[in-house]
């Protein structure tokens, strides 16, 4: 018996590996090959007249499309147009649906990059009370529902939102910023621009005080000081997050399809649409070029990433107290603090006021309307209750398979062995594909049915939801477990393989136990994500019962805000309950 055991815990490792990885090829790399496939075969032989057609349709490539045949066509691309007394050079959609979408998240990214960056020197060069939890909270954005973050904007900005209300009190004329390019851009900078600030603020805080110190010695004037030898250091992060944010801007879904619908859309909700349709042989073409796009980006951010790793300072400068004697820096710090409140408070505060409030003040209707849906709602309509449950076991099953696949990759990334860097750019790959098309290859492939070694294989949508989420949601499993594993002090885990203990048995017992808190933080992420997740989902739970609440909130939309604020407020609070009893978890663990 000790020689079998020792045997298998000898071969569980490799196994649980092997087996990790054809789970990935399954559930991921398996779905985005249905929609290549749909992309480049047509009855059964490979061509490339499906992404010949949508290269060169006008509609998707603009003029980049006419210019094949006459290229004089590119001088006009950016005439300036007049949009109301402004006149900008705006493409007017002669771009193509692509040109569009690399446009609005262009634009995204310069308003991310000037909202953050104040924001990154606020968190580096001041102390405050909270300084921390703000520091922590700009990490939301990768777990905060994007359709949540659109429910807020709109009760903000709406046509009966805050801000019109507001201006109605005080006599002013209304707004309409709704379906319109900056609500997008307003949408975005608010989701992407925390992720600048926390980028870029670990930058500033390597920075080396000396190095500036020496400059003024120098002769240099403060401002000289900052521009030729602080902002130097600071560039590779801040492009390093303006990268990141054009990418996931690129690649939005949720926000552009609630705040500018088909009038604005982006090559993400022009998929989704082509979905509904049932035109599938477009939505593969358009999501294959999407990816290949999204995946050279992504390439381009990891290089440069790694180029341009810093290593902390001998000595950071010192914070300077937010709370003080009003200055002029003081007074610009605190003038910023006011505008960062109105962006990334008030949206979310206005989707809890508008979810009590109705066209007499005060009122819980729309919390009834979701109990009456729910206990005397049709079959076919969306019930909040089952959009609740069916949320939170999405998440559970999420966590069973995301915590152990991410958990055993991130002990494959810091492993030397030939492969090994390929391997983990391999497992990463979900970063760079959207939900839509991870969603769109499981829908063509797992919940149509697929036919393997004679027998029809095909998943209920429950089951495919789960694996899409599990999908997003494991590699930042792998991001939180694998610098922790590489931090572990080798000599102990020779120790043991001298001593007779396994690969696994050390694994189990040495390294697991002291890299737990990245494992608990990285399952946090994961139920977050799943939680949350509505690209891939609105997809697959079209038509059938496994729909979530991300999926409840943009079906209340349709009806009318109150009744989707509402569920926003429900989104949240499982939300804020769920990271509440994991982050108890961890603290009794020692966390």
């Amino acid at each position: 018996m000790t020689v079998l055991r020792e045997r298998f815990e000898a071969a569980a490792l490799p196994l649980a590996a092997v087996a990790t990885l054809a789970l990935l090829t399954l559930l991921f790399y398996y779905p985005v090959g249905r929609v290549l496939s749909e992309a480049v075969l047509r009855e059964g032989r490979l061509t490339v007249e499906p992404l010949v057609a949508v290269l060169t349709d006008p509609f998707f490539f603009g003029v980049l499309a006419q210019a094949a045949e006459d290229p004089s066509v590119l001088w006009t691309a950016f005439e300036p147009h007049r949009i109301g007394p402004l006149v900008v050079p705006f493409p007017n959609y002669r771009l193509g649906l692509f040109g569009f979408t690399a446009y609005q998240a262009l634009l995204s990214t310069l308003a991310s990059v000037v909202l953050g960056l104040p924001g990154a020197y606020v968190l580096a060069r001041f102390e405050f009370p909270g300084r921390k939890t703000i520091r922590s909270l700009t990490a939301v954005p990768f777990v905060m529902p994007s359709i949540m973050v659109a429910i807020g904007f709109i009760a903000t900005f709406g046509a009966n939102g805050f801000v019109n209300d507001a201006l109605a009190a005080l006599g002013l004329p209304r707004i309409e910023l709704l379906y319109t390019l900056p609500i997008i851009v307003l949408a975005h900078a608010f989701y992407d621009a925390p992720l600048v600030a926390r980028v870029t603020a670990t930058a500033w805080e390597s920075v080396d005080a000396g190095t500036a110190e020496t400059a003024r010695s120098l002769g240099a004037s403060p401002r000289r000081a900052f521009l030729d030898v602080v902002l130097p250091q600071l560039l590779p992060a801040i492009l390093t997050g303006a990268l990141l944010t054009f990418i996931f801007s690129f690649m939005s879904f949720a926000i552009v399809l609630a705040l500018g619908g088909l009038s604005l859309a982006t090559v993400e909700v022009w998929v989704y649409h082509k979905v509904s349709q049932l035109d599938y042989a477009t939505a593969s073409a358009l999501a294959t070029l999407e990816m290949l796009f999204s995946l050279v980006l992504t390439y381009a951010y990891l290089q440069y990433e790694a180029r341009q790793r810093a290593e902390s300072a001998a000595r950071p400068a010192p914070r300077k107290q937010l709370v003080g004697r009003l200055d002029l820096d003081r007074l610009a710090v605190w003038a910023y603090v006011v505008v960062a409140l109105l962006v990334f408070v008030t949206p979310m505060a206005s989707m809890i006021i508008e979810s009590v409030t109705g066209p007499n003040g005060f009122t819980l209707d729309y919390y009834r309307f979701l109990i009456e849906r729910q206990t005397t709602g049709a079959a076919f309509q969306i019930k909040p209750l089952t959009a609740v449950v069916n949320s939170l076991l999405y998440g559970v099953g999420t966590l069973a398979l995301a915590v152990p696949m991410g958990v055993l990759l991130a002990v494959v990334s810091t492993r030397q062995f030939p492969g090994s860097k390929l391997l983990d750019t391999l497992s990463m790959a979900p970063f760079a594909v959207s939900g839509i098309v991870v969603g769109l290859g499981l829908l063509q492939g797992l919940v149509f049915g697929t036919t393997a070694f004679g027998y029809r294989i095909t998943v209920t949508g429950a089951v495919a939801v789960v694996a899409s989420h599990a999908v997003a949601a494991y590699p930042f499993v792998t991001r939180n477990v694998a610098p922790l594993l590489a931090t572990i002090d080798r000599s102990v885990v020779e120790s043991a393989r001298t001593l007779g203990a396994s690969r696994t048995r050390v694994l189990l017992d040495i390294e697991l136990p002291q890299v737990f808190a990245g494992v608990l933080a990285g399952a946090a992420f994961a139920f977050a994500i799943s939680i949350g997740e509505f690209d891939s989902t609105v997809i697959l739970a079209s038509g059938s019962s496994a729909y979530t609440m991300p999926v409840a909130i943009e079906r209340f939309l349709g009806r009318r805000l109150g009744p989707a604020t509402a569920m926003g407020c429900v989104l949240l609070f499982v939300t804020a309950v769920s990271f509440l009893v994991i982050d108890r978890l961890g603290e009794g663990r020692g966390m």
